[in-house]
């Protein structure tokens, strides 16, 4: 494989080697650092610090997710402005996330992270996720969508999502979260965690189960564990390990149409697809503070993700071969049945990353302004390896292998970005990214055309190439009075081509190009009154070239990505969080929250498609599941008797399924617009504090809304029906 290589990551490397293998000095008693587990925090959650950071933030504190008890994280991201979370499942275990606008298949506009670690397959080649950390045992998020992501990356056009799990405590503390639900719903989530001496120590264990969500069953065990040892005074070296095994029936066939207007809303089609998960995870970290002022963290870390899905084979024709007799939907409507075939698609992955991340801190005075200086490389090594095994029964897992490939990449960037103060009141944040992914795309095995016949062989085909790119950003934060501040940002938006999208099946490099966009946006946050916080943002994303999927998880008959063209995304958020009172002995703790985002996101120059025999114009149609409003209101209150309330309602106005904004539905259910959705979750908990416990009762989508949530990937997903779980949680 090509390689460049980057002068400045080998003093970070030779920084983080003294870092972890040096004597690190000694500092004074009296100092007022602490000693977290060395991680990333990418917005951090100390009071003010949000302030920080150069544009539009959000923290999810541990208290809104106790408060909230999510069936899954899509939840608590409908609650953030700016978010749109796609349901697929029902149970969040696939992220489709967007970020306004940006299309939500698969999140892969958006970095997601687990303190400050990537945790896509692989994060530039293959940014899908497919895997999603559960939201059960986080003790926080972190959403940043302003020019502050320029320091993570390569993902740098929707925003960054940081999951964040708990500390090894100070003392002593365990804890034990049992629930369970209609449809057989069954979890359970042990803690527990100490210091001894200067070891601390994490551990979790998570099991969850269901028969029947909506028409998914599914079994996850994810244990995880955090050991932190300080060295000396000045350094803490961390290790952190995780364990996810997952075994569900997920499918990407949905209902088509006629089914959906039957009220076949948690049909099992395809019940013999079988989708299995394992992922296994290590890091080594190191926190150095070279003086009070500086502070080196490195992270090396790996990981290692198996994805074998088996998925049935189906068609919506009648005349399809080698039927089973089993037929889903109206066979007198064309294309309102689906019919099962006996044989089966078998996509087995495996996935490995490694990867090296130093981030240097520092803050100096110079000539009358001060600094905060941050500074960091990363050196990320990824491989694919990808079969394709037809199998000739409704349940096979073997067969002949018609495809069978390895794509491997090698990522070197770093980045320089310096928070500047001028008096306290203006501070100026210029940022700057270099990125460069070499990759390549080995082929063993392919159909291929050969005297006018397809024929599967064997083959060595090689194509590979490289791209960089160069990311500026700056922002801006001006404290106009006391609790007011205004801010402002630009930065340049990038996402690499996937690499089996890039680089053809015979080989030929495609040069798709990368992603890239320039994101702006102008904001104030206030505080005018004790109790009450109020943020605004307006924002412009404009992209030179919006990659558009195509593939079969985006709802396209096709296997990957096309260059889109010109895109724009203008929109405005806001939020509202109001403290009414707070809970004591005799007076009731109420506080309200209110977040609404509206966002026009179109095609923003010419571009010709063929549909049906007729050439069509998109330019300035909607993007698909871009709508135009998203809402979100949480009242919660706290009776001092031990009772607590939590209410949202979240709304989210129509969107269309595809790029000509079609609002007729076709029979199959694929194409057609989705109405707007009305959701109400309810949560009541009851507090034991002489029993160290408390009980929570919690109703999901509690008017039964049975509405379409999605088209993707392959027909109608339908919301949850009324969901009702209760837990009770101790604390040991």
């Amino acid at each position: 494989m090509k390689s460049r290589t980057v002068p400045i990551f080998l003093l970070f490397l030779c920084l983080s080697a003294t870092a972890l293998f040096g004597q690190s000095p000694r500092r004074e008693k009296d100092s007022l650092l602490t000693f977290d587990m060395p991680e990333v925090e990418i917005v951090g959650t100390k009071p003010g610090l949000i302030d920080r950071v150069p544009g539009s933030a959000t923290v999810v504190t541990a208290e809104q997710l106790h408060a909230a008890a999510p069936l899954s994280g899509n939840e608590v991201f409908r609650a953030v402005p700016g978010l749109h979370a796609v349901d697929e499942e029902g149970g969040g275990f696939r992220l489709n996330l967007g970020i306004r606008g940006l299309d939500p298949d698969r999140s892969r506009t958006v970095l997601v992270l687990e303190d400050g670690v990537p945790i896509a397959l692989a994060p530039y080649g293959e940014p899908e996720m497919y895997y999603t950390p559960a939201m059960d045992r986080m003790q926080g998020l972190e959403i940043l969508k302003g020019s502050g992501s320029i320091r993570f990356g390569p993902q740098t056009i929707g925003g960054v999502i940081n999951y964040l799990t708990s500390d090894p405590p100070a003392h002593s503390e365990g804890s034990l979260r049992l629930s369970g639900g209609n449809g057989a719903l069954a979890s359970a989530l042990a803690r527990y965690g100490n210091t001894f001496g200067g070891i601390g120590v994490q551990m979790s264990l998570l099991r969850k189960s269901a028969e029947n969500l909506g028409p998914t069953w599914y079994r996850i065990n994810d244990a995880s564990a955090k050991v932190k040892l300080r060295l000396d005074a000045s350094s803490v070296l961390g290790l952190k390990l995780a364990a996810y095994d997952e075994e569900s029936n997920s499918t990407y066939v949905g209902l088509t149409q006629t089914m959906y207007d039957a009220g076949q809303y948690d049909a099992r089609i395809a019940p013999d697809d079988l989708l299995k998960i394992r992922r296994y995870f290590v890091a080594l970290s190191h926190d150095w503070h070279l003086g009070t002022l500086t502070l080196l963290k490195t992270n090396l870390y790996w990981y290692t993700t198996s994805r074998d899905w088996r998925r049935q084979d189906y068609s919506y024709s009648a005349s399809a071969s080698n039927r089973t007799g089993v037929v889903f939907g109206d066979t007198g409507v064309a294309g309102g049945a689906i019919y099962m075939r006996a044989g089966t698609g078998n996509r087995d992955r495996q996935f490995e990353v490694a990867g090296l991340e130093p981030r240097l801190s520092t803050e100096f005075e110079f000539g009358g302004t001060s600094h905060q200086l941050d500074a960091g490389a990363r050196l990320l090594f990824e491989r694919a390896f990808e079969q394709f095994v037809v199998g000739t029964s409704p349940t096979a897992v073997g067969g002949a292998t018609t495809q069978d490939e390895i794509r491997s990449g090698l990522a070197q960037n770093f980045f320089v970005q310096d928070r500047v103060s001028f008096g306290g009141r203006l501070t100026v944040i210029p940022g700057i990214r270099f990125e460069n992914f070499t990759y390549e795309r080995h082929i063993r095995r392919g159909s291929f055309r050969i005297n006018n016949t397809t024929a599967v062989r064997d083959t060595s085909i090689l194509g590979d190439n490289s791209v960089s790119a160069v990311i500026p950003g700056l922002g801006l934060t001006y404290r106009a009075a006391e609790g007011l501040m205004l801010f402002a940002g630009a930065h340049r938006g990038f996402a690499p081509p996937r690499v089996k999208d890039a680089i053809t099946n015979a080989g030929e490099v495609l040069h798709l190009d990368a992603e890239t966009s320039w994101n702006y946006e102008l904001g104030a946050r206030t505080s005018p009154l004790p109790g009450l916080t109020a943020e605004a943002t307006a924002f412009f994303l404009d992209f030179t070239n919006q990659i558009i999927p195509v593939s079969q998880s985006s709802g396209g008959a096709g296997t990957g990505y096309v260059n889109g063209g010109r895109t724009k995304h203008l929109g405005i958020e806001a939020a509202l969080q109001l403290e009414i009172s707070r809970p004591d002995e005799d007076r009731y703790g109420v506080s309200l929250e209110s977040n609404a985002t509206f966002v026009e996101a179109t095609y923003g120059s010419d571009r010709h498609i063929v549909k049906s025999g007729i050439t069509h114009n998109i330019n300035g149609r909607r993007l698909p599941y871009a709508p135009s409003w998203h809402f979100s209101h949480t009242v919660n209150i706290e009776a001092p008797f031990g009772v607590s309330l939590h209410a949202t309602l979240t709304q989210v106005t129509r969107q269309f399924a595809d790029e000509f904004n079609t609002v007729a539905p076709t029979a199959d259910g694929l194409v057609g617009e989705i109405p707007g959705t009305t959701m109400l979750d309810l949560t009541a908990r009851y507090a034991l504090p002489a029993l160290h416990s408390s009980f929570v009762f919690a109703v999901k989508n509690a008017t039964d809304a049975r509405v379409i949530v999605s088209r993707r990937p392959s027909g109608i997903k339908v919301s949850l029906p009324r969901f009702v779980t209760a837990g009770v949680e101790l604390s040991l």
